[in-house]
């Protein structure tokens, strides 16, 4: 039973870990709102530095808070989690795709 446990225990995060997310997601959540309220950047470089810091934030919660790299074989969350990612981009890039290309004008 003790064995169980401590192996429980190791699976999830540390004091530190944790920390360091909470802090990263901080920063990550800090930044785009400084450039929308300081208007600092205007039209594409603006997305571009909003969504880098989207991607970096929800990289920072999957290794951080959901514990990915943690994860001993056979990766099963992480498959699914991949699967879910090219499920979205299909259904955004070919939304996108449609939308664009059989646009008629009025």
């Amino acid at each position: 039973m003790a064995q169980h446990e401590t192996a429980h225990e190791e699976s999830h995060g540390s004091l530190k870990t944790y920390s360091i997310g909470f802090l990263c997601s901080i920063v990550l959540t800090i930044i785009p709102i400084a450039i929308v309220l300081g208007g600092w950047f205007d039209g594409m470089v603006s997305k571009v530095v909003l969504m880098g810091a989207a991607a970096l934030q929800f990289i920072v919660q999957l290794i951080f808070f959901m514990h990915l790299r943690e994860e001993q074989k056979p990766r099963y969350n992480l498959m699914a989690l991949i699967l879910g990612i090219v499920i979205l981009l299909i259904i955004v890039v070919g939304s996108m795709w449609i939308m664009l290309y059989n646009m008629v004008a009025v």
